[in-house]
């Protein structure tokens, strides 16, 4: 077995008065799908807010390839959010006022890709995610289920190591997010991306090969199936 991607160690984190992670501890291999589920105010979101580096924890470790991310400073961690972490959110905050192509081309463009070879790769993407049709148009122009797809090519577009999904499917019907999970999670493996998702539905974790369980800030690793 490889060396894990990402480790979580015993992190302590609050928010005022507020305990949201209470020693909770994970490990991610590369190129694993890992479910990350509890229920509502458990800590799950925390947890993976922390392993992407975007919060730090009060106490424990997070490590990267080796590294401590929890005790870099800004700079450092804000650049490999931008090269080694890809992010899909519920609602896919995408650029409004940007079409769909330029959404994607955006994380290549600040990388300091020019524009036809960043719009290039981006064209790619989409036409993988099955969302070539829509890259013209401004995300208020698409349905719910193609600007999640989009935001999937956007997490992707830079081969990330790791993807961070907080409730990716949270706002789409059955049938939108069984095809989201499907492409996000089959994009990933292909390109060999680790993905932590964040979800509280058993038919989204399905597609993962284990799970994490967080409750009252704990986490408790799932065996493989």
């Amino acid at each position: 077995m490889t060396e894990p991607l990402l480790v979580a160690t015993d992190l302590v984190k609050s928010f005022g008065p507020t305990k949201a992670l209470d020693g909770a501890s994970m490990s991610v291999r590369a190129g694993e799908v890992v479910a990350v589920m509890g229920p509502s105010g458990s800590g799950k979101s925390t947890l993976l807010h922390c392993l992407a580096g975007i919060i730090q924890p009060d106490e424990g470790t997070v490590t990267y390839a080796g590294n401590e991310l929890s005790a870099m400073p800004d700079g450092p961690r804000s650049a490999l959010r931008r090269t080694d972490f890809g992010f899909v959110f519920q609602f896919g905050q995408l650029v409004p006022e940007l079409s769909c192509l330029e959404n994607v081309a955006l994380p290549l463009r600040l990388g300091g890709l020019g524009r036809r070879a960043a719009e290039t790769r981006a064209r790619e993407w989409l036409d993988r995610l099955e969302v070539a049709d829509v890259a013209g148009k401004r995300p208020g122009e698409a349905s719910g289920g193609q600007g999640q797809r989009v935001a999937v090519a956007r997490a992707l577009v830079m081969g990330p190591k790791a993807v961070f999904a907080d409730e990716p499917t949270g706002a789409l019907d059955s049938l939108n997010g069984e095809h989201v999970m499907r492409l996000l999670t089959s994009a990933a493996r292909d390109s060999g991306a680790a993905v932590i998702l964040v979800t509280h539905e058993a038919r989204v974790a399905a597609y993962s090969d284990r799970e994490v369980i967080v409750r009252d800030g704990h986490a408790r690793q799932v065996a493989f199936a």
